[in-house]
């Protein structure tokens, strides 16, 4: 798969200026907001290495596949609590756009995120 030149969280930034660092392991996510959008990121490059590296070891699966038949198309952040450079734990509401089979969708989800070194994902509640 090519990568795009803007980033698919939705930011307008390049790929390599918001979350390509963050997937490649250069830089950590500053806030719960910044590993949400790169993790969506992953959904949208197909990178599970990043989704299962970001997920908190309490709630990480074993193992994870992802649907090739969906494609994401946006991200779009609804809201947040915490979350922030100083707090330790915080939420990010979105909707997650997505076309398969000529069909769109989305899905909205309460994602939970808990920092102890970096910021992981822990679970979501859909919305």
């Amino acid at each position: 798969m090519t990568r795009p030149t803007r980033c698919p969280c939705g930011t307008g930034l390049p790929l390599a200026e918001c979350c390509g660092p963050v997937l490649a392991g250069e830089r950590e996510a500053a806030t719960a907001e910044a590993l949400m959008r790169s993790r969506f990121t992953a959904f949208a490059l197909g990178d599970v290495e990043h989704l299962l590296a970001s997920w908190h070891s309490s709630t990480r699966p074993r193992s994870l596949e992802l649907d090739d038949a969906i494609r994401w198309l946006r991200l779009d952040v609804l809201g947040t609590t915490g979350g922030g450079p100083f707090d330790a734990e915080g939420t990010v509401a979105f909707e997650a756009h997505w076309v398969a089979d000529g069909t769109r969708g989305s899905m909205r989800e309460l994602s939970r995120f808990r920092r102890d070194r970096a910021w992981q994902y822990l679970d979501g509640t859909p919305l």
